[in-house]
Order: C-alpha cells, then structure tokens, then sequence
C-alpha cells in the first residue's frame, strides 16, 4: 500500500502542470500519483499525463474522463486512490521540495499507530505572482505540535484562520466511509471537502511544515474576483447545501469541539458569500443574502445567533452605505495580506 495518494484534477492545463507533477513525483514510490484529465479539449494535458505515466509508472496513473469539474475529478480519485492517506492539489499548484520529505516521513509514521490518525493538517502558502512577502497560513496556536490529538486539545479558531482543502490529508477511508460524493460541473466545492468528512474525524495530527504552495494570479482563476462574481450562483449552491448540512449535525454524535470546528468552517464560507453579494450592490443579491440568513436561522437557529451576532455577523448586517464600506474596507484588508485578485 502507498502512504500517500495525491489526486490532480487537470482540465487544459498543460500551461502548468508540469510543475506540479514534477514537485509530487519527487516524494519517490511512497506515492501515488492520480493525474486526472476531466475531457481538456483545448491543449495537451491527457498528452502529458501519459507521458509522466510512462516516465514514472510505479508512481504515476493517468486517467481519462468526460468532462465533470472539479468535483467529479476529485470523487475518482477518491475511487481509484491506493494510498492510505488522501491529499488533493490542483494542476497549478505544487508541493514544497524541503517540506515534501518531512511531511511524508510523518506520514510514514502515522500509518504505524494502533488508533488510526483520520487528518493530518499542515501549512500552505498563497504564493501570489510578485508579491514579495506572502502569506502563510498556520495553526500553531490551534492544534498540538507533533503528537496525535483528539477534539479535546484543539483550541477555538478566530475568525481569520480555518483549514482549506490545502491544509488536509485526509485518511482514505474516512472519505469513503462518509460516502464523500461532490457535486460535479460545480466550482467551489473544495468548500465541501474540507467541511462534511470531519463529522467522522476522531485523531488528528498538525505537522507544521508549509508543504502546498497555492498560486494565485492567473486571470482565470476561481479566486479572481470577477471570475467569482460570474459564478456567484455556484458560491450560493455550495453554501446552502452546507447549511443544510449544518441541520444534520444535531442528529450525529460529534464532540463539543468537533461542531464548533465545523460551524466555524461553515461561518468563514458564509462571509466570503455575503461580501460577495455586498460588494455588488442590486435588488437581487439583497434578496440572497437576506435568503442565506434566514436559511440558516430555519435550519439551525443556535448557529444562526453565534453568526449573526458575531462581530463579523454584526458588519455584515449594517445597513446601506456604511455597512457597504465597512464590508469593502474589510474586503481589501484581506486582499493586501493574502494577495486575492
């Protein structure tokens, strides 16, 4: 069995991708390496998979499929993974060459313990395209230094910091036991990744490396904000079917610190939505954005009052004018530390 799978959905993206595999292959025969083609029709990108598959095929799997976003990548590599834990990257984003070799000799590891770990957590980085100083997000102040824990030793998260799909390697199994299935031809789903399977997440492990690099600056990127506004529609979806899940919670047994990590993942998608709709002031988005609070309140009404009252919450809800400042003062704040478009 490979320690680590890592699954690269690629769609046109021969641009790029060279660096990423070239940075994931470096981890040797302990892993494997899923590159998925989701139907690119415009270069390449099935052209090179192969040609990795055929350079390195004790570590590399090409696989070929129609076209189904994101998400329907990332569910066949979930499908098809080996690897006894499980990592996404995306084909313009890459694995830090001092950083690889650590993280998987933690790896390496874990998968000796008894109790098995279900997550390990780890750093990244925005690397923005010439920003000299970027931001690397961390969890030193949240989670226990190198040393399995449990719900009981994390502390609370503020509102700025939250695990992104970057930050998790998720054990195999625990994807497939929860059943995770993505939405496909929907952007924003990595939202849904790093949200549901941590209802069945009981051990943790925080190896505080900056292992994934995220690149930001192309112009077609997902976090571009004009990209993002025109797929506003799909931010919502996302968002309300993790409000819906949010109601499911009352009906599992999780832990005290497990619901509130996962409701405070949930409030951090929630304000990226409502800036969003803030941002681009009409009728129609005033109308949404008073539609996600109140499906929130109908669905959970002790999560509704936490967020809506928060500080965060309370900005958001300011009315005209000034609260729109406030939300954009708060909006190009974020966007000069992490480098957003």
């Amino acid at each position: 069995m490979k320690v680590l799978t890592v699954a690269v959905p690629c769609y046109n993206s021969s641009a790029y991708m060279r660096k990423c595999l070239n940075s994931l292959v470096a981890g040797g025969n302990e892993v494997e390496v899923l590159i998925i083609d989701d139907g690119s029709t415009r270069d390449n990108t099935l052209e090179i998979a192969r040609e990795y598959e055929k350079k390195y095929p004790s570590i590399c799997r090409a696989i070929h499929q129609e076209n189904k976003g994101h998400g329907g990548a990332v569910n066949t590599g979930i499908k098809n993974a080996s690897g006894y834990f499980f990592k996404v990257c995306d084909s313009d984003d890459w694995f830090d060459g001092m950083a690889f070799p650590q993280f998987l000799a933690v790896l390496r590891n874990l998968v000796k313990e008894e109790e098995p770990v279900d997550c390990v957590f780890s750093n990244f980085i925005y690397d923005k395209v010439d920003k000299k100083r970027k931001f690397t997000m961390q969890y030193r102040r949240y989670f226990p230094l190198n040393t399995v824990f449990g719900w009981d030793d994390i502390r609370p998260m503020d509102e700025a910091h939250y695990v992104l799909m970057h930050s998790i390697t998720y054990r195999t199994e625990v994807l497939r036991d929860f059943g995770l299935s993505l939405p496909e031809h929907t952007f924003y789903v990595d939202n849904i990744y790093a949200y549901e399977p941590f209802v069945k997440v009981k051990k943790m492990f925080y190896c505080p490396v900056t292992l994934y690099h995220y690149f930001i600056g192309r112009a077609d990127q997902s976090v571009n904000e004009d990209v993002m506004y025109s797929r506003l529609d799909q931010q919502i979806r996302v968002t309300n079917r993790m409000i819906d899940f949010a109601g499911t919670l009352k009906d599992r047994e999780l832990e005290k610190n497990q619901r509130k990590f996962i409701i405070h993942y949930l409030g951090a998608i929630m304000m990226i939505t409502l800036t969003m709709l803030i941002r681009h002031p009409s009728e129609e988005n005033e109308r949404r954005r008073k539609a996600l609070w109140t499906r929130l309140k109908n669905t959970d009404y002790a999560c509704y009052f936490r967020r809506r009252y928060s500080v965060s919450g309370t900005l958001m809800n300011i009315p005209g004018k000034p609260g729109e400042k406030l939300v954009n003062m708060g909006y190009h704040a974020t966007q000069k530390v992490y480098g957003f478009e």
